[in-house]
């Protein structure tokens, strides 16, 4: 991977030029993010995203925390927050803006850790990349979780941006997959594009089977206004 997105996060925290990054999915075209909305204050922040960070408590881990927004917020209401990211320039940029505890790790290899709260925003889910991963995911974020914790991620279910067909079904094209909200995600920026990415939306009754197959309870907690959604998983 070329980190490009951590490049323009970097970019952006450095003053060093930076320019709008160009996302694109297999099911959508490409469009341009302003990469300043990756540090975006608690107020700009969807009511989603809100939500999570007043449902937040003790010590908490912020997986995929990108250019720290989530992080901030929250070591600025005093919480112990490990934020952490698999791009280094992200990593950088967090460590720059006096975020105290960031480092480029994989969720998958944490290990010998607790924590009370686990956030996994902005399409929490992505990262399991297909659906077949999720029991992997569940049971290692499981096994991070003090007694008490809670996981708040949320997703999308994506089956609204799928055409009906004359019967009022969804036409959609499975080719390669095994699920609707597996998607392929590329990242451009400055004349560069980046390996192409695996990207899980999920629907929630799907997260909610899925939890319930790993030993976990998984509560509905907000619904947004694009077929979004946060939900909370603890311990059963």
């Amino acid at each position: 991977m070329k980190d490009l997105l951590g490049k323009a996060i970097l970019d952006f925290q450095t003053n060093n030029n930076p320019q709008n990054v160009i996302t694109e999915t297999d099911i959508s075209e490409a469009e341009e993010m302003d990469i300043a909305y990756l540090f975006r204050s608690y107020k700009e922040m969807p009511k989603i995203e809100q939500k999570a960070l007043n449902l937040a408590k003790g010590n908490i881990l912020d997986v995929g925390c990108g250019a720290g927004a989530h992080t901030y917020y929250l070591q600025e209401k005093g919480f112990e927050v490990k934020a952490i990211d698999i791009s280094p320039s992200s990593i950088e940029a967090c460590k720059l803006r006096g975020i105290k505890n960031a480092e480029v790790l994989n969720l998958l290899d944490i290990k010998d850790e607790k924590f009370d709260t686990i956030l996994l925003l902005m399409n929490g889910t992505g990262i399991f990349g297909r659906l077949v991963n999720t029991t992997k995911y569940l049971q290692h974020l499981k096994s991070l979780l003090n007694p008490g914790g809670q996981i708040l991620i949320d997703s999308s279910d994506l089956i609204y941006m799928f055409d009906e067909d004359e019967d009022g079904g969804k036409w959609i094209p499975m080719e390669n997959k095994d699920y609707y909200g597996e998607l392929t995600f590329t990242v451009a920026y400055k004349g560069e594009e980046d390996e192409p990415l695996e990207w899980l939306y999920l629907d929630y009754n799907t997260l909610q089977n899925a939890a319930h197959s790993n030993g976990l309870n998984c509560d509905l907690i907000i619904e947004g206004e694009n077929c979004d959604y946060l939900a909370k998983l603890t311990l059963i």
